[in-house]
This record gives C-alpha cells, structure tokens and sequence, in this order.
C-alpha cells in the first residue's frame, strides 16, 4: 500500500505556504491531506502560521501572539515565497491572487476540507507558547462546531491533531478520546527508540532524516500498534524509502511531483 500524501503547510513549493492558494493548489493536484501549523493571536484567533513570529513569512514583523487578528490580517503572506509556479507557463499566464496575500485562519482551512470530504486535515500545534494548553482547548473547541471533536473512529476522523509536544498530545487525548494524534519526533531518545509511544498517541511522526539512519524504526512502530507520519519528504530516495517501508502519511512540500514518484 502506498503512503498518503499529504501536503506540508500547502503545495508550499510552488505557492506561499499557509495560504489558500498553497492548499487550493494541493486539493487540486490530488493530495490525499493537507497540513498546518497554528498558533493562537493576541485576541484568540487560531491561525495558520509556522514561526513563532511572522518576520520570515510576513511583510510585517512581531510575534505572533502580540498581534490581533486584525493587525495579522493587515500583512501580505504571499510575496515573500521565492518558489517558483509548477508550470513554466503560469509565469505569463497566472493573473496575481490575492488569496496568497492574507493570513489564513484555521476556520477558513477548515472549510476547505469541509467541501472535499476525501481530504484529511493535519493540524500541529506549536510549542512553547504564552497560551499553553489554551491552544489545544481552542482547537478542539473548533473541531466540535464543526462536528469534527469525536468522530466515530480513529479511521473515520477527517482530521488529525499532531505536536512535537508530548502535553499538547495528551491534552487532546483528555478532551477526546477518538481524535486521531500524531507524536512528532526530531531525534529517537532511549524511550522512543524501541518505536512504543504513550498511551495517548496513535502514530508517530519522525522526520525523514530518522529513517535514513534507523530504517527499521517503521517495524519496530507497528510492531506496537503504531502506524507512522513522516516528515518532510521531497527528495526521490526519500520518497522511494517511504514507500518501501511502508509508511503511512508522507508529508511533503510538493505533492504532485511525489505522487508522480509513487506512480500515481
């Protein structure tokens, strides 16, 4: 079985990531899921933004967390991408859109999923942050309005809460019990070498760098019930790894050119 693609923060290599137009694009080339990073602004707002503040992505410059919604909303998200379009072509023919510009909330990206039913939402929580556990409480709370909090199974969810952060992932488990959750990992400490996670994480999540190094961790991880995320793969040896160990969900910043790596 082949790896679910799942695009990281959009088709980010051909579009300003975490902008409509990125996950717009991604839908559009077949991504099996989407994936996003959120923090909370100065006045609550869940929105879709990587760094702690918005220099790097942004014309503005703050943290996250000082700014509203409003002041976040004032910025252009968009200009900054040095990537390049996917098509030549689309350098004369792609008319400017200014749904690159503006940030994304995790309620306007919810209801992107919402209209493709097929496509799942990968939602990271950063940490550390001034909120703590507030941001969990706020996602949940979001997913319930939507419907989405408690699906009826694991399988079933359209979405699929993931962190870096072990409390953040035990905070969701205490507020669901049927939310999917991934435990992200940088490194493969002694307690997670052996591939068992916490009662509280159903897949785990190494980065692309961990199985080039430890292959066998994808076995050890199922062996223990635990289906595995990985993290961020564009490269083709990469790519053919992934699928020649089995993975489950493989992120990547361009979903089209790795689904065409995976023959699809």
């Amino acid at each position: 079985m082949q790896p679910a693609v799942v695009a990281h923060r959009g088709a980010s290599a051909h579009r300003a990531e975490h902008t409509v137009a990125a996950y717009a694009l991604a839908v559009e080339q077949g991504a099996d899921g989407l994936e996003c990073d959120v923090r909370l602004s100065r006045d609550g707002h869940l929105v879709c933004v990587h760094d702690r503040r918005v220099d790097r992505t942004s014309s503005g410059r703050g943290v996250v967390s000082t700014l509203t919604l409003e002041r976040l909303s004032e910025l252009d998200y968009g200009s900054w991408s040095p990537a390049m379009p996917e098509h030549a072509d689309e350098l004369v023919l792609r008319p400017p859109d200014e749904s690159e510009r503006g940030v994304l909330t995790l309620e306007s990206l919810l209801e992107l999923v919402e209209a493709h039913p097929g496509v799942k939402l990968f939602v990271e929580t950063k940490h550390p942050v001034r909120y703590g556990g507030l941001v969990e409480a706020k996602l949940v709370a979001m997913l319930r309005r939507y419907g989405l909090a408690r699906p009826r199974s694991k399988e079933d969810s359209q979405v699929v809460m993931m962190s870096f952060s072990s409390r953040a992932v035990r905070r969701v488990r205490g507020h669901t019990a049927t939310l999917p959750t991934v435990l992200l990992l940088e490194n493969l400490s002694v307690a997670r070498w052996d591939g068992a996670l916490p009662m509280y994480a159903d897949y785990t999540g190494p980065g692309v760098h961990l199985l080039r190094t430890d292959p066998d961790y994808v076995e050890r991880a199922r062996s223990f019930g635990n289906e595995t995320y990985v993290w961020t793969v564009d490269e083709p040896a990469d790519v053919s790894l992934c699928a020649k160990l089995g993975v489950r969900f493989l992120a990547t910043n361009s979903p089209a050119s790795t689904m065409r790596l995976l023959n699809r």
